[in-house]
């Protein structure tokens, strides 16, 4: 699976440039085969939403961290199929699908998936979920690293794990060097009060050398699964520099939505989900949409394959709704036009496509060929609408086309 899995990250990630650039794609490439995304940071709600998820449909999307696949899931469509190129996300969500259908209660979903902090999680690992899994994926959960299975990540803090579970260690660890507590924001009750302490205790980190010298480096970003033809286009934004683009999007999810509401602000600056009963979460972690997600559980799987080369499989006609996260920020024209034929030939009539942009603009004009692109809509009211909405707050923008036939 590794050499495959690889083969495909390269293809993806791997484009023509310099020497310096091809080795830090190759880089990237090589640390995307392990876990990078514990949780997908791209909002489900607003997805949901731009999709108008219907009993009849099949949907296809790019996995991540899988809480978009599972979230899906708890409003009923007929499929869902996800696909990645880190064979540690399909691991992920192969296990949160059978944890779904075969945990006993909602307690023990969110205690795993929610909390993923606790010594019992192991037990219930071997209880309920290891002898559901196919033999690949209980191989890997059941792999050792440091002399512990892989799967005791569930049992120390799952969150803190990964490229992005590093990357925010690493964030929090800036933090404290330059003297913030981030405790007052997360107690904060009004945006004012989330405002007040982003301009007085966040605001200056951005100054300090050390933090300008990292955001000068390309290979910075990885860990926010930022490969370094996105960290280019992040940049072109800043007028050349990205450190005024990073400062943006923090004041965003800092900022803009209540801090109650925000639960990527959480995982962002407090590691874990708020603990309150009342609490914030990823639908699919919400108890009560646990029982549909259990009903529907069987309606979803993930497969280590690129969307294109999945859809190259699927019928005409076939789907009604795609979600293809950042992914084409990688991409080079030709890799475009080979999706957006796949996506077209494969889509049913009033079929609809989201994603996200790294920059504020749509990349798709000018580069798919026209009489593909024709063929859809953009919805420029609904992308704006998403974009406002979406409390991760990462990306630059979001984007919906819609299939006119």
């Amino acid at each position: 699976m590794s050499s495959t899995a690889q083969a495909q990250l390269d293809a993806a990630v791997l484009q023509e440039g310099d020497a310096a650039t091809g080795r830090l794609e190759r880089l990237f490439s090589r640390l995307f085969l392990g876990l990078v995304y514990p949780q997908i940071w791209e909002d489900p709600v607003v997805d949901t939403e731009a999709l108008e998820i219907a009993p009849g449909d099949n949907l296809v999307c790019i996995a991540s961290g899988s809480c978009n696949l599972l979230s899906y899931l708890t409003a009923g469509p007929a499929s869902v199929t996800a696909v990645d190129l880190s064979p540690a996300h399909v691991a992920l969500g192969r296990l949160k699908l059978a944890a779904a259908r075969r945990l006993p209660d909602h307690a023990a979903f969110y205690q795993f998936f929610g909390r993923a902090d606790m010594a019992a999680n192991g037990a219930l690992y071997d209880r309920y979920i290891r002898g559901s899994l196919d033999a690949e994926t209980r191989g890997f959960w059941d792999s050792r690293q440091l002399f512990r299975r892989r799967i005791s990540v569930f049992q120390t803090g799952f969150y803190r794990h990964g490229l992005l579970g590093r990357f925010l260690g690493t964030v929090h660890l800036i933090a404290r060097l330059g003297g913030v507590d981030f405790t007052p924001l997360l107690a904060a009750r009004t945006l004012e009060e989330q405002q007040v302490f982003f301009d007085t205790r966040i605001a200056p980190l951005f100054e300090m050398r050390l933090v300008r010298t990292l955001a000068g480096l390309r290979v910075s970003l990885f860990g926010l699964g930022i490969p370094p033809a996105q960290y280019d286009k992040l940049a072109a934004d800043g007028g050349g520099d990205v450190l005024p683009v990073l400062r943006e999007r923090v004041r965003k999810l800092m900022c803009d939505f209540p801090i109650r509401e925000n639960y990527f602000a959480w995982q962002a600056f407090g590691r874990c989900y708020d603990p309150a009963p009342d609490a914030s979460l990823p639908p699919y972690l919400q108890q009560q949409n646990f029982e549909a997600l259990r009903d529907y559980a069987g309606r979803g799987r993930i497969v280590n394959r690129s969307l294109t080369d999945l859809l190259a499989g699927e019928a005409d006609k076939s789907k009604q709704g795609y979600v293809l996260l950042d992914a084409q920020d990688w991409m080079n024209d030709g890799q475009l036009n080979a999706l957006w034929a796949e996506i077209t030939r494969t889509a049913a009539p009033g079929a609809r496509v989201i994603f996200r942009t790294g920059g504020g603009d749509d990349i798709l004009p000018g580069r798919v060929a026209p009489e593909i692109l024709d063929r859809w809509v953009y919805d420029a009211e609904a992308s704006a609408l998403g974009t406002a909405q979406d409390r991760s707050a990462i990306y630059g923008a979001f984007h919906l086309y819609r299939f006119q036939g």
